[in-house]
Order: C-alpha cells, then structure tokens, then sequence
C-alpha cells in the first residue's frame, strides 16, 4: 500500500512539472485536472488510514492485547 501510494504521489509531482499542459486541462468550469489529482490525493490518503485503521482492529489489536496480558502474568508472577 505504500508503494501504491507513493507512486501515486510520484506520479502527481512529475505530471505537475513535466506535464503542465496536461494538468492544466479544465475539466469542468476552472476546476483542471491537476486540481482533480490534488483532492484525490487527499482522499486517496484517508482511504489508506481508515483501511488500516480496520486492519489494526481487528489483526493488530487482539495480538496486541494477548501479548499485554501475557506481560502482565508474568510480571505478577
């Protein structure tokens, strides 16, 4: 996923210096196409946090939480 995202983000850069004529196409009144890419970044970006918000509750969280406990009897011990 970081990967893909940081290629995603690499592609935004290049296309903003090397492709200007590109991202200066208007899409729909003044709003262009590097506007566009800039919000996708954006919501690319909280879509990326909210899934691994998921992933770490319910992977992350219940290893973490064994573990804790696990620590704890042994420390009481």
């Amino acid at each position: 996923m970081t990967a893909a995202f940081l290629g995603w983000y690499l592609l935004y850069v290049v296309l903003s210096g090397f492709a200007r004529d590109f991202m200066g196409v208007k899409l729909l009144g003044n709003i262009n196409v590097a506007l566009v890419f800039g919000v996708l970044q954006f919501v690319s970006t909280f879509l990326i946090a909210w899934a691994y918000s998921r992933h770490a509750e319910r992977k992350l969280d219940p290893l973490a939480d064994k573990l804790r406990h696990e620590v704890e009897e042994k420390e009481a011990r």
